[in-house]
């Protein structure tokens, strides 16, 4: 897991932010949602965020809150969160860095990579995270 967040967060800075103000803010929605939706434990909404390669993997609700609640805790059950830095990698698909503060109230970075659906919606193709001691405020 280390691993892929390093390459996530090379990614994240490798490229140039092209993606425009409407898009970023149509992605950070479906983040905020699928977050808000796990906090309000209505784990089918929060799963409707993902993206069809996701839901190949996780074909089930279950398989896919397994996943989540035994390797994405902070993700699961996030205190608070705040959008970080954002990139364009593709003309559909867009990096974000989310900082989160976790159950344990320690502070964690997510790279979340999300693409553009033909329904023209943001979905969560992937979620990279990792631990972190310098995003305390």
């Amino acid at each position: 897991m280390r691993r892929a967040a390093i390459v996530f967060a090379t990614l994240l800075c490798a490229f140039p932010a092209l993606a425009g103000d409407a898009e970023i803010k149509a992605a950070q929605g479906s983040i905020s949602g699928q977050l808000q939706a796990f906090r309000a434990g209505d784990n089918a909404t929060a799963y409707g965020y993902a993206a069809p390669n996701v839901k190949r993997i996780f074909p089930t609700l279950e398989t896919f809150m397994g996943m989540v609640s035994g390797g994405y805790k902070p993700v699961h059950h996030p205190q608070s969160f705040d959008f970080g830095k954002s990139r364009e990698m593709g003309p559909t698909a867009i990096a974000q860095q989310v900082l989160i503060v976790g159950p344990d109230g320690k502070d964690y970075e997510a790279v979340y990579t999300l693409e553009l659906q033909p329904d023209g919606i943001w979905r969560i193709t992937g979620v990279s995270l990792r631990a972190s001691n310098s995003l305390s405020t």
